[in-house]
């Protein structure tokens, strides 16, 4: 995750098998009386572009084993039902961790057809530590400053820089936040959203979550089964590898991407003139690298922060023609402007940004355990870099605090899960960031999930992001809960969405709302 929207409230279809229905059980009425009196004070915080949100704050336990000791505070949005036919909350989560969720509410309840998103009161939230909740973490402002040290550690005092910097986060944030961090972690960030559901007086919550927040709400589910009535997840994290061995797979996964956009600008070369072979215009973009860690590009863009620019362009293909642009500026005259801009843009982290980095690192170095020795990250990381360098060194740096963490880990939580109801899963196949298997497993391990696959799709975030044949499904589970049934692992296969024109020309809507998406859903 680099960068996130400003946080409100705080200032062609293929089908594999029959389908099954499930009956529209929730209340038509709404929450009784009694309920909603426990109800947060919603008050106005409408955009422009999302007029009906309203928002409001949440005290939680900051230890939910000591539910009368200090409280901490969750920052929470919506946007209310507006027909009669009510289907109770919707919560929905960008994932991170360390994502915002109150700007997702207003997107997710214009992007859903009207007739489904009214009969919902769609539920956006800040997780514990993030954005416009209190206390919200930023452990070392500006930790991410160009020019940072070559991510390649091809030096002994390159690792040693890498190591210093890692050291330096993981110590600022014991020192700032000693108290906090035993807490900033999966299991209570479940519990808070379990105080939601009660704070909103639903007896259960229908939740959709993308990228980390498919094992958010995988988890939620595994504490309180009965307390969910339908689940999405999209773009799904392998719950069997977290975290050391998904960022690993993460890296293979994130190399493959970077070739397909290698492969894009080839066949665009009338644009782009770098030539129509893939390998070498990798060849050439892994020169520019060399060339900015000599003289970073507007002293602000050298060999590690190029990779920040482009990593973007692992999650959503979207940001491919300025990307090329940029590069093809680069080496054809030399002209660093339109890399600086692209890297402003897409790769320069902001305060929100470090807040999310901050969190981010809580709860993926408290959720379990990591390697505490060096030597061993440094053997892997080679071992993944020589066939897929494009981010793994970049990747690791970004991990490495977890080394010198200062709280204890916990166990992995176990997901698997048959006592649910039918549950639906969307993957790519090219994912890079939740790679394919992290969707085969999770539905494996959910007993009554239903998996719609976009084949050749490599966007992370799939749904609402301009695939009509997914949102198709995701629709009609959210209208009824209609789900697919299937053979042989997968329940439905769409095509994935064409990659993108060379030339930005006048964005469809279904093209801006695959860019909000994923500005929204940030990096990492």
């Amino acid at each position: 995750m680099r960068k996130r929207a400003a946080a409100l409230c705080g200032a062609a279809l293929a089908v594999a098998g029959s389908f099954t229905a499930l009956p529209a059980d929730a209340s038509t009425t709404g929450p009784p009386a009694a309920a909603r009196a426990a109800e947060p004070a919603w008050k106005k915080c409408g955009t422009t572009k999302y007029p009906a949100l309203q928002c409001a704050s949440l005290k939680v336990p900051l230890d939910h084993a000591n539910p009368g000791g200090r409280q901490i505070t969750l920052a929470l949005s919506r946007v209310p039902h507006t027909a009669t036919a009510y289907q109770g909350p919707l919560l929905v989560n960008p994932g991170g961790p360390g994502g915002s969720g109150l700007a997702l509410a207003g997107f997710v309840a214009s992007a859903l057809p009207k007739a489904v998103a009214s009969r919902y009161d769609v539920i956006g939230f800040d997780p514990r530590g993030v954005g416009a909740g209190t206390p919200a973490l930023d452990c070392r402002p500006h930790h991410f400053a160009p020019v940072r040290p070559d991510s390649v550690p091809s030096t002994p005092a390159l690792e040693e820089a890498g190591l210093s910097r890692a050291k330096k986060f993981a110590t600022a944030c014991a020192r700032k936040y000693a108290d906090l961090l035993p807490y900033i972690d999966t299991l209570s960030a479940v519990r808070d959203i379990d105080a939601v559901r009660r704070a909103l007086g639903a007896q259960r919550i229908n939740y959709f979550g993308y990228s980390y927040g498919t094992y958010l709400g995988a988890v939620y589910a595994k504490l309180f089964p009965d307390r969910v009535r339908r689940l999405v997840l999209d773009s799904v994290v392998d719950p069997t590898g977290v975290w050391y061995d998904d960022n690993l797979g993460q890296d293979r996964a994130f190399d493959a991407r970077h070739r397909a956009l290698m492969a894009w600008i080839a066949a665009n070369d009338t644009t782009y003139r770098l030539g129509t072979d893939p390998a070498r215009i990798e060849a050439r973009w892994y020169a520019m690298r060399a060339a900015l860690a000599r003289r970073p590009a507007g002293g602000k863009v050298g060999a590690s922060e190029l990779e920040d620019t482009f990593l973007p362009g692992g999650y959503y293909n979207g940001y491919w023609p300025a990307l090329a642009g940029a590069f093809a500026a680069y080496a054809h005259d030399g002209n660093t402007q339109p890399l600086v801009d692209t890297y402003e843009n897409l790769g320069a982290v902001d305060a929100a940004g470090d807040n999310g980095y901050s969190v981010y690192t809580a709860v993926q170095c408290g959720d379990v355990s990591w390697p505490r020795d060096w030597r061993q990250w440094h053997k892997d990381t080679w071992a993944v870099h020589e066939r897929a360098p494009f981010m793994t060194w970049n990747n690791a740096w970004y991990n490495a605090p977890c080394v010198f963490w200062p709280t204890k880990p916990r166990s992995a939580v176990n997901v698997a899960n048959g006592k649910l109801p039918p549950v639906l899963l969307f993957q790519a196949t090219d994912d890079a960031a939740t790679p394919y298997q992290g969707g085969l497993t999770t539905h494996r391990l959910l007993a009554r999930s239903s998996l719609v696959v976009e084949r050749g799709g490599g966007n992370h975030g799939v749904t609402l992001s301009g695939n009509a044949c997914l949102d198709r499904y995701l629709t009609a589970y959210l209208d009824d809960g209609t789900v697919p049934r299937g053979r042989d692992g997968v329940d439905a296969v769409c095509e994935k969405t064409p990659d993108p024109r060379p030339v930005s020309a006048a964005k469809t809507a279904t093209a801006a709302n695959g860019e909000t998406l994923h500005k929204l859903l940030g990096f990492r």
